[in-house]
Formats: structure tokens, C-alpha cells, sequence
């Protein structure tokens, strides 16, 4: 049975402001021989409404720390709590239900629906759980984001900047307390990166998100209440520690 019922975007744990709470998080894949450790134990608590970057050199395990910690990889070992849910008891279907009003992910590649226009491509997740008024929502979110006269609009009809900016709006439109994003402007240039960033801070500081934000990017982490570097599946550095 599920372990705690799923959140809105207004849900704290009792008494706290702790909005990421990960306790000796290990990651292993495979057995014997073949078995590799990805994580070796990390243990980290992230403020409610805070801003964190995750760096570290490729293989450090920032993208399995943050699958652990938005509900789309399970540890092998410690606990994992987001959000007053104990993600670490909880089967498949209930990280589902669990991810939903808590968990909103932006990620490199866009992951569109290309038989979907921008505004189905943000209110059919509200629709499939049971958001009232999923295309009202979807149309302010992306009007939000800059995409107002776009709505209509095919994935292929977009320019990667306006993909991302749906990716964004879809994320932000359950209105989750917290955001991860992996390395959102990898697929962009320069530019149009900068106006990316510059629009997930607006959109995270508009809905008093914790935003977890993995980046090799320095410059991009000093913008950050926060910055946490893992090196060899362990925390190396931490600014916040």
C-alpha cells in the first residue's frame, strides 16, 4: 500500500524545510564478477525553494543520483524521502501516483510526442491524471513560457529553444515542488541555452520549486544557492554542507 498519499505542490513534511531528504543512497547494477558500483553512499538534504547544482566528470553518477531522486531509478540501498514520500518503499505504480505534484523533469532531449501539438504535448499528462481543465492549464503554462502564439504547433514546426520551452512548460504545469533538470541546453547553442536557463530559474522562482539542476557549466552552477560535486558515485565537494 502506498505509504503516504500523493502531494500537491503545497505539501511539506510536517514541521520541516527539507524538501530532498537522501540518506547512504547506494547504486549497483549487475552481480559477481559483473557487478558494478555506480553510487557508493550518498547522503544529502536539499532545502524546500532552494536552488542546487550537481557537477562532477562523466561517470561520476549525476544522472543515476537524480533518476534515484525523482522517483525513476530505485536505490539498492538508503533511503530516499522527496517531498514527505519514502520513495525507497514504494512500488512502480506507486511512484507513479507518488512523482505526481512533487517531481516535474527537464531533460537534454525534449521528449515530445511528435503526433501531439505543444498544448497536447503539456495538458495530455494533466488529462491522463485527472487534472481538471488540462488544456486551460496547458495553454497559460506555455503562454508562460513565451509559446502563446504556438499552441498549435508540431514538434517538427519548433525550433529546438521552443521545444524545450514545452518540455518546460509540461514539467512546471502539475506545479511540482520540485524540478530536476539534466543538462537542459546540452541540444542548444549558446544563446539560446542562456535564455533556457534564464527561464527555468523565472519559472522555478514563480512557483517556489526546489530546483535540482545537473550542469558542467560553472558559471551556471554560481548562479545556484548551492553547488554538489560528485566524483566516483561519492559527494567530493559540497558548498552547502
Amino acid at each position: 500500500m502506498l505509504q503516504q498519499t500523493a502531494a500537491t505542490s503545497d505539501d511539506t513534511i510536517p514541521g520541516s524545510h527539507i524538501a530532498i531528504d537522501a540518506q547512504n543512497v547506494t547504486l549497483s547494477l549487475g552481480e559477481g564478477d559483473a557487478r558494478v558500483d555506480i553510487l557508493g553512499g550518498i547522503t544529502l538534504a536539499i532545502n524546500a525553494g532552494s536552488t542546487v547544482a550537481l557537477l562532477g566528470p562523466s561517470g561520476s553518477g549525476k544522472s543515476s543520483l537524480m533518476a534515484i531522486l525523482s522517483g525513476l531509478e530505485r536505490a539498492s540501498g538508503g533511503t530516499v524521502n522527496i517531498a514527505g514520500a519514502d520513495f525507497g518503499t514504494m512500488n512502480e505504480d506507486e511512484l507513479a501516483i507518488a512523482r505526481r505534484g512533487r517531481v516535474g523533469i527537464v531533460l537534454q532531449a525534449f521528449h515530445l510526442l511528435p503526433t501531439m501539438s505543444a498544448l497536447e504535448n503539456v495538458a495530455v499528462p494533466l488529462e491522463l491524471a485527472g487534472q481538471a481543465d488540462p488544456f486551460g492549464i496547458a495553454a497559460k503554462e506555455l503562454e508562460a513560457v513565451g509559446l502563446g502564439d504556438r499552441l498549435h504547433h508540431y514538434p517538427t514546426q519548433l525550433s529546438g529553444g521552443e521545444q524545450q520551452r514545452v518540455a518546460i512548460a509540461r514539467a512546471m504545469a502539475p506545479r511540482p515542488s520540485i524540478i530536476f533538470a539534466d543538462e537542459p541546453t546540452g541540444n542548444l547553442d549558446g544563446v539560446t541555452g542562456e535564455k533556457i536557463i534564464e527561464l527555468l530559474f523565472e519559472r522555478q522562482k514563480a512557483s517556489k520549486a526546489t530546483l535540482l539542476i545537473i550542469t558542467h557549466d560553472p558559471d551556471l552552477a554560481k548562479r545556484c544557492d548551492r553547488i554538489i560535486e560528485l566524483r566516483d558515485g561519492m559527494i567530493d565537494k559540497d558548498n552547502g554542507s
